[in-house]
């Protein structure tokens, strides 16, 4: 089972650009694309991306050989799926410990 975690993170917010400012203001991220479902911001060693919607907590980015095999086994073994979004392939799964992966390949 295959798997790299990649240096993104994501987060979701009602206001992006307002979030985005927070960051870039306060913790040294620097903005690299905008628009108008989200921001995408650069520090030193990890990319931040701010997209509109509810706050889901941030959102480790896994990418695996298989999204819908992956999705599958990770929601017998008690993930639970946050949103599906196949056709991009990625799936949001939250893990019985409190962590959300956006599983992509």
């Amino acid at each position: 089972m295959a798997n790299s975690f990649g240096t993104d993170i994501l987060i979701q917010s009602q206001d992006p650009k307002s979030a985005a400012k927070f960051y870039v203001d306060n913790l040294g991220f620097e903005i690299t694309e905008e628009t108008p479902r989200m921001v995408s911001l650069c520090g030193e060693h990890i990319n931040l991306f701010i997209e509109r919607g509810p706050a889901l907590g941030p959102v480790l980015e896994v990418t695996v050989a298989s999204v819908e095999e992956t999705k599958q086994r990770l929601t017998r073994l008690g993930c639970k799926v946050v949103k599906d979004e196949p056709e991009f392939p990625r799936c949001y799964v939250k893990d019985p410990y409190g962590l959300i992966y956006n599983i992509t390949s």
